[in-house]
């Protein structure tokens, strides 16, 4: 039994009605716990536990200091290709939407490695658009043996791969993997993926699993808030999140939080969710999973993601531009970003600003020696 098969078998299940008899009594009974089954989780993305949300932040916070102390890893996303074949509504990618479109040579992702690796940063994440025409296995296995020279973590966030695939790229230097599978509505995914690969369900949801089997190291999952209600998205999310820790429990797990923002084409119909919503998803992840870190990116605004750095964040992008090239001034002609940036501060200001609050910026922690 796969992820997918838990997924397809709560399809159906009554998050209403189950969200609406949770009582602050319930809660008070969750949060005396130190470990959470399924239910105390969905309990804790309920409405009544929005009235508990300082508790929950406190529990958390000492949490977060015993298992983690005040360390917050730095990485930036470098986009070496920005072609795609899906027709998703909601990204800036999609195949149809009239975007300037480029891929990196192999001497200008040179460039920005360089450029990179002068903040000090040691931490990247490789990204590209879904396409295997433009940017094959091969492109991405030369791409990551020049950004090896640089950085000791590398993390991709590309299309979804077969078991063996992943294993040409850990054997390159690859040790870490982000997939979103961007809503976990099986309805709703068919909707806002109207043609391409990505349309397959089941493959990409049981990519996380081929990738462990791999031998990837770190690996982060979940949805795209904004497309489906988010309550039931981040229920989905923690427990993808825990089943992956309990087959695979070498992994080092990190959730985070993205929701929609502006792009070209930008899709219209999206689900609110709040700043105070946010709060309690990633709360009730920590308290869930206490052993995953929290990864804050630039799609939230500086203000924000300085107030969540208490609240068991672990990891931080810095210096990001979400356009291919993006990172080298010298650069022509830069593919057009996936989104807008909310924070738009460089590597030295976040370090200032994590050291403001006694917590130590980290710009390395992993070296593969072999």
């Amino acid at each position: 039994m796969s992820f997918y098969d838990i997924c397809r078998e709560l399809q159906n299940f009554d998050f209403k009605n189950f969200l609406d008899t949770v009582t602050e009594d319930k809660i008070i009974n969750v949060l005396s716990k130190n470990y959470l089954n399924n239910e105390d989780f969905l309990c804790l993305l309920s409405p009544a536990a929005e009235n508990f949300i300082e508790i929950m932040a406190q529990k958390v916070h000492k949490q977060s200091l015993n298992n983690f102390g005040k360390a917050v890893l730095l990485y930036t996303p470098i986009y070496i290709s920005n072609y795609c074949v899906n027709k998703c509504s909601y990204c800036g990618y999609n195949v149809e939407n009239k975007i300037k479109r480029k891929k990196l040579t192999l001497e200008e992702l040179e460039e920005e490695a360089k450029n990179i690796q002068a903040t000090g940063l040691k931490h990247v994440m490789l990204l590209t658009g879904e396409s295997r025409f433009h940017s094959p296995i091969s492109y991405i296995k030369d791409s990551v043996k020049i950004l090896k020279k640089y950085f000791s973590s590398i993390t991709i966030e590309i299309y979804p791969l077969e078991e063996k695939e992943y294993i040409e790229l850990v054997e390159c230097g690859v040790d870490g993997l982000t997939i979103y599978q961007e809503t976990y509505d099986m309805d709703i995914y068919d909707k806002v993926h109207l043609s391409g690969p990505k349309k397959d369900f089941k493959f990409r949801i049981e990519t996380p699993e081929r990738a462990c089997r791999a031998g990837i190291r770190t690996l982060g999952v979940g949805a795209l808030y904004g497309l489906s209600d988010w309550r039931k998205e981040a229920f989905f999310s923690g427990l993808h999140a825990k089943y992956i820790e309990d087959n695979f429990p070498h992994m080092e797990m990190s959730m985070s939080v993205p929701r929609i923002r502006p792009h070209a084409g930008s899709f219209n119909d999206i689900q609110e969710i709040t700043d105070k919503n946010m709060v309690q998803i990633m709360l009730a992840f920590k308290l869930f999973l206490p052993r995953a870190g929290i990864n804050i990116t630039t799609r939230e605004s500086a203000k924000l993601r300085d107030n969540l750095i208490p609240l068991g964040v672990t990891k931080m992008s810095a210096g990001v531009s979400t356009a291919v090239g993006g990172h080298s001034t010298s650069i022509e002609d830069t593919g057009e970003a996936q989104f807008e940036v909310s924070d738009k501060r460089s590597v030295e200001e976040i370090k200032a600003m994590l050291e403001s609050k006694g917590y130590c910026a980290i710009f390395k922690d992993w070296e593969n020696v072999m």
